[in-house]
């Protein structure tokens, strides 16, 4: 994938059938859309879905915010039609930034669908069965991989786990998937927070899945959004923090020195490959801050 940094911090499940939600989306201080032909369409209007969100990607007006289409499963009545529709929105438009892809278990699901998207459109995959947490590593190694978002409610389903509030009967699983996707540089983005009134819970959650070596976390309503935001963006204190790194290390080297101390913590260069990071992702959500305004 591309070594520019691009926020991921919220990235909000649209339905595709719905105009008034994809309207609002252009108003919404988001990072990324998933505009979602899945299972936020009932069987009956899928079809339909496909237009109305062709015609509403078509009009544009989505900004600096990453466009995904999540369709539905190859193996569904559904899934080659979506396919299709997708590459037209993508070559056509413009509007399509990659495609989504649910029901993964391995590799050769992802090259179902390069069969039928044969022209470049980055593919994303949903980890949300067992089989794929298990080969997360062989399907982020996928040369048209670029990104994983956590299916946590289907993976629970297939686990039968209870609910819990540190998610612990799914830590092993979520660290799979990071482990994997870091392997291969892809975008991590974790599961959704169901309980969308629930601030406090969610901002708990949050920090797990920072902690973890998430990107981002997918969102169902727009109340979680600002929240989001705020945890997955460096902190003031973290962007002051990185600058001193990468100003004390610089100076050591000037002064043929391998190490410097800042805050009586040694900094090698490791600290300031991540320091720079720090302030790459903090420029990027400034840019697209102010692309907004």
């Amino acid at each position: 994938m591309s070594d520019q940094i691009r926020p991921l911090r919220s990235v909000l499940y649209i339905p595709g059938s719905k105009d008034r939600a994809l309207d609002k989306a252009k108003s919404l201080p988001v990072d990324a859309i998933i505009f979602d032909l899945e299972d936020a369409v009932a069987p009956d209007v899928k079809v339909e879905a496909r237009a109305t969100l062709a015609a509403a990607l078509g009009q544009g007006g989505y900004g600096n915010r990453m466009c995904i289409i999540r369709m539905n499963a190859l193996d569904t009545p559904w899934g080659e039609g979506d396919a299709c529709v997708i590459r037209d929105i993508a070559h056509n438009s413009g509007g399509c930034d990659a495609v989504l892809l649910p029901k993964v278990n391995g590799p050769a699901d992802v090259d179902a669908l390069v069969a039928l998207i044969p022209e470049g459109l980055p593919i994303w995959v949903m980890i949300e069965t067992p089989l794929a947490v298990l080969n997360a590593q062989s399907i982020a190694a996928h040369p048209r991989v670029t990104g994983f978002v956590a299916g946590t409610n289907d993976l629970a389903k297939d686990m039968n786990t209870r609910p819990a509030p540190d998610r612990a009967p799914l830590v092993t699983a979520l660290q799979m998937m990071v482990l994997g996707g870091k392997a291969h540089g892809v975008a991590l983005i974790d599961g959704v927070y169901n309980a969308f009134k629930d601030e406090e819970g969610l901002r708990v959650e949050l920090q797990q899945g920072l902690s973890f070596g998430f990107d981002g976390k997918t969102l169902i309503h727009p109340a979680q959004i600002d929240a989001t935001n705020e945890i997955f963006a460096p902190t003031e204190a973290a962007i002051d923090l990185s600058r001193r790194q990468i100003e004390a290390y610089d100076a050591a080297l000037a002064n043929g020195e391998a190490v410097a101390v800042v805050d009586g913590k040694i900094v090698e260069n490791l600290h300031v490959v991540t320091a720079k990071k720090v302030l790459a992702l903090a420029e990027a959500i400034s840019a697209n801050n102010s692309a907004s305004n």
